[in-house]
């Protein structure tokens, strides 16, 4: 058996205080899923998951003898948060599929750790480690993992049909774990399903999509699922992503920004972009910010002057306008003048138009449309002006334009 040598988020406190309240009464548990994977790859751990063959209820109690809070986040699935050290620890009772409908399952608990096992997705995904460090691989997982091979759990086939999500996870799991060319058979069972993505929710396939923009170089996976038409039905607004490869070098520092690759994949105009964010049910601030970047109100690019660039970050906000010189880069395929431009951005202080309604009010106008059409020659005067007018100097303008 092999053996994984002791990791600084195992020997934690946090997780040491987790075990021994679910050991407390002899049964035994196991680190599953992606803490596992990852330990074995050298990679950063960001969540703990655990596995028992306690019953929901039982986890929920052995928690609270050991002062430890516990939340009932999915008990009809076996799942229970612990909270320890500040930080999150879910642990779910081991599981067998009863019945699957392509996009959950009903499930019954049980003590067999192979059967658990069993029902996950991919064989590195199916590892599960005892506090000890000793591992257990069932179906090869290791070996897989070692050699960048993302395999289903048994057939590829009925493994995708018993939740149409898998094939997209296929496509996020090679984008980050895969090398080489992607497992055949897998590959042609995710190509024969794609049509029944349709069926799934807007929002999972949206957080599975996204995740899969997340990954360092998405760009070769995006070329197989547009080779292989995977996405067709559900993202036919989803071009050729040579706009994403050019993107990658320009997107500057910090995480991967899922959004704004999307909108360099997509080819389309702005009701297309509206069917997009209806379809993956996008949040209605991702709503607005696709419908920018997709089709914005005022182009950019970095060809534009210092002043021009002020203006539009006026409107857009300094924000939206970096996004949008990125994008103009990529889709254009040059980045000429793109740093220049981005410090202009970088240097924007957001400015308030120094007149306000109450201060034509004192000229004697009322409130109502014509007052707001006022405000907004005034603005564009200001902006012109790479908003150095005042308050004095607009005022006079505006008693100006009242007297014509």
């Amino acid at each position: 058996m092999d053996r994984l040598p002791p990791q600084p988020w195992m020997t934690a406190p946090a997780t040491r205080a987790v075990v021994a309240a679910l050991e407390a009464e002899g049964a035994g548990v196991r680190f599953v899923g992606g803490c596992v994977r990852d330990a074995l790859l050298g990679r950063a751990i960001r969540d703990v998951d655990i596995a028992t063959p306690d019953p929901p209820d039982k986890v929920l109690a052995l928690l609270k003898r050991a002062g430890l809070k516990a939340v009932p986040t999915g008990l009809a699935h076996g799942t229970v948060t612990a909270v320890s050290g500040h930080r999150p620890f879910e642990i779910t009772t081991l599981r067998h599929d009863v019945e699957t409908f392509g996009r959950h399952a009903r499930v019954a608990f049980t003590d067999d750790w192979r059967a658990d096992a069993a029902r996950r997705d991919f064989t590195f995904n199916a590892l599960s480690l005892e506090p000890d460090g000793a591992l257990h691989d069932y179906f090869g997982g290791i070996e897989d993992l070692r050699a960048g091979r993302v395999r289903f759990v048994g057939e590829a086939r009925r493994r995708i049909a018993e939740d149409y999500l898998r094939l997209l996870r296929f496509f996020r799991f090679f984008a980050f774990y895969g090398r080489g060319a992607p497992d055949a058979e897998a590959l042609a069972a995710a190509a024969e399903a794609a049509p029944q993505l349709t069926r799934l929710s807007g929002e999972r396939v949206r957080a599975e999509l996204f995740r899969l923009l997340e990954a360092p170089d998405p760009v070769p996976v995006l070329r197989l699922m547009t080779g292989h038409r995977i996405l067709a039905a559900e993202l036919p607004e989803a071009g050729d992503p040579g706009t994403v490869a050019r993107l990658l070098p320009v997107e500057g520092a910090g995480a991967p920004d899922p959004l704004l690759r999307l909108a360099a994949w997509l080819e389309t105009d702005a009701a297309g972009a509206g069917s997009v964010a209806e379809r993956l049910r996008l949040s209605n601030a991702e709503r607005l910010r696709l419908a920018v970047l997709v089709a914005p109100p005022l182009p950019v690019s970095a060809g534009e002057t210092r002043e021009r660039l002020r203006v539009a970050c006026h409107r857009l906000g300094s924000e939206r306008v970096a996004d949008l010189l990125r994008l103009a880069a990529a889709r254009s395929g040059s980045s000429v003048g793109l740093e220049a431009a981005l410090a202009v951005v970088d240097g924007w202080v957001p400015a308030a138009l120094p007149v306000k309604g109450r201060d034509l009010a004192t000229l004697g106008m009322p409130p109502g449309p014509e007052m707001g059409r006022l405000l907004d020659e005034l603005e564009g005067c200001w902006t012109k002006s790479d908003f150095t007018l005042d308050r004095d100097v607009l005022m006079a303008i505006a008693a100006r334009i009242l007297r014509r």
